[in-house]
This record gives C-alpha cells, structure tokens and sequence, in this order.
C-alpha cells in the first residue's frame, strides 16, 4: 500500500513513524512551508519535516495543496491512501479523489466535539473529563466524516495541553495502525458523526489566553492549563506589563476580595489573588525579561503591592 501522509506539528510524527516501523511503503510527506522562527526570525522545518528527512521520505511543502502544484505533487506519488494528522491546510475534493482507498484523518478528540482547530487546548480549556482519538474518512467538510475508530482517556487534573498532546500523539498512532490493519482485513466500519452533537471550535491567538479573574477558580485554572504551552495564559500588572501565569491553584474557599485583587504577595504565603468563587494562589509565574520560576521564589527577592487588582491596566 503507498501511503502519503500530511501533517506538520508534533502531533503527527508518532503516526509517522509508526507507518513507517510497521513497513507501510511511505512514498512521500506534504507538511507547511517553512517558517520564521525564534528571535532571529530564521526559517526553520516543522517536525513533522524533520522527522521524514531522517527516514528519507521525500518532502513536499506547497503553500496551499489544493492549487495546481500541490494537486500535480500528490497525483504523481500515485498514493493508494492518504493519512491526514494535524495538516493545517483544507483538502479540496480533487485531493480526495486522488487515492483510491481515500484519505484517513488522525483528530485529536472525540468526535463530533471539538471539531475544528485547537482539540486539545479546548477540550481542557472547557472543563471536559475525558478526551481521546479518533480516525475518520475525510470528507470536503471540516472534521465531518465518518468514523472509524475511536479511544477515550481521561483528562489528568494537573495536565497541560502540552502534556496532552504528547499522550494523544502516541495513542493517534496506535489508533491509526489498528484502521489500517482493519481496513487491509475490510472489517472496517463506517458510523456517521451525529452533526447534532457537533461543537466548532476558534482558532488560538494571543487574546485566548488572556485571564478573567471574574471567572471561577476552576475555569481559570483549566484556562492555564489548556493555554500552556501555547498561546500561554497571561494578566496585566497595574503598570501595564504583561505577566504569564503557567500554573495555579485554589487557595480559599472564598473570594477575601473583588475579582483580580492581590491577597497576598510574599514568599511566605504566595502571591493570591481573588476571582469569582475564590482566592486563586498563581504558583508558576515569568515576569518581564525573566525566566519562569515559583512564585513564592520570585517573591523572596522582589516585592509586589497587594490590594491592587491584576489585568485592570
């Protein structure tokens, strides 16, 4: 079977590698362009790059493989199958219509919740137990193809988006492997997503990470965590500057003050702020032109007012 498969973070490297260990005859990777990276703003590959160059995969990058260049790449690989893990590009249906055996997507929740960008930010960010994998056919709309398989895994209370996507890059992998081996077998079934429970989600951007002391201890906290790595949770000091916040925990059964106050600032007791049903301790901090470090640490050397309120500038 000659598979191509299309997928630029992380997140598809597992199901790179697994086709290739398990022998599938891999003729080619499409991936992003690459992109201005770091402070130097110099080009750099995605992972998903990196990873078919050390196993000699030909590479293929168009800026958009809908148009005419990417359609004449993926035509000539003639590819029985197409395997889709986090892309980032829509296919147009001449791109499905291309493999014969059409194109399997790897997406990281349990559809039809969390279709569209950002799965797993969202799926912490919004308070779910449980999130997992599914593979899909793909279809021309945006995540409404039949399911194949699917795997569920509770959501750790402590775990980060980035955390996250680590375990549901290994378990997609997994998963992607066991629809191959089912589809080779052609005991593979179909089930139609019920687009009643669909939910859509936003694209990140800076403002998504932005934290709202008048929310609640645990929305704030699953804000954080679902924000971090990327796009990063944050708040205003009362001069303006921006500090990201990159861990936190309830302090109090109830708020000692308006939303956003600082309660308390010293090493000995933290730096505690009040939001909607409680005080909020922010244990995991980085100040502007500092590293990330504990709060309580960052407290032992510089000090911080208290009464004043946190993203009011």
């Amino acid at each position: 079977m000659r598979i191509v498969l299309m997928g630029t973070p992380d997140f598809a490297v597992p199901s790179l590698r697994a086709l290739a260990e398990a022998g599938y005859d891999v003729v080619g990777v499409f991936c992003q362009p690459d992109r201005p990276k770091g402070r130097g703003h110099k080009l750099a590959a995605c992972p998903v790059k990196e990873a078919a160059q050390s196993l000699g995969i030909p590479v293929f990058q168009p800026e958009r493989i809908r148009r005419p260049e990417g359609v004449a790449q993926l035509r000539a690989l003639a590819p029985d199958l197409c395997v889709t893990a986090a892309f980032g590009q829509i296919l147009s249906q001449e791109i499905l219509d291309i493999p014969p055996l059409g194109t399997i997507n790897v997406h990281s929740s349990l559809l039809p919740r969390h279709r569209g960008s950002a799965p797993i930010n969202w799926a912490i960010m919004m308070g779910d137990p449980v999130t997992g994998v599914t593979t899909m056919f793909t279809d021309a709309g945006m995540d409404t193809g039949d399911i194949l398989l699917m795997e569920e895994t509770p959501i750790g209370e402590r775990e980060t988006a980035g955390e996250l996507t680590d375990r549901l890059a290994k378990m997609g992998a997994e998963l992607l492997l066991r629809t191959l081996r089912e589809l080779e077998a052609g005991t593979l079934t179909r089930t139609p997503q019920n687009p009643e429970e669909a939910t859509y989600e936003r694209k990140l951007d800076k403002e998504t990470g932005r934290i709202d002391f008048a929310r609640s201890a645990r929305e704030i906290d699953c804000l954080v965590r679902g924000a971090t790595p990327w796009p990063g949770a944050y708040t205003t000091l009362p001069d303006g500057r921006t500090m990201k916040v990159f861990e936190v925990a309830r302090a109090g059964g109830r708020p000692t003050g308006e939303a956003g106050r600082i309660v308390s600032a010293d090493a000995k007791a933290g730096l505690v702020v009040s939001c909607a049903d409680a005080d909020l301790e922010l244990l995991q901090i980085q100040m502007p032109g500092a590293k990330r470090m504990n709060a309580r640490d960052y407290l032992r050397g510089h000090s911080m007012d208290t009464g004043v309120c946190l993203g009011k500038a």
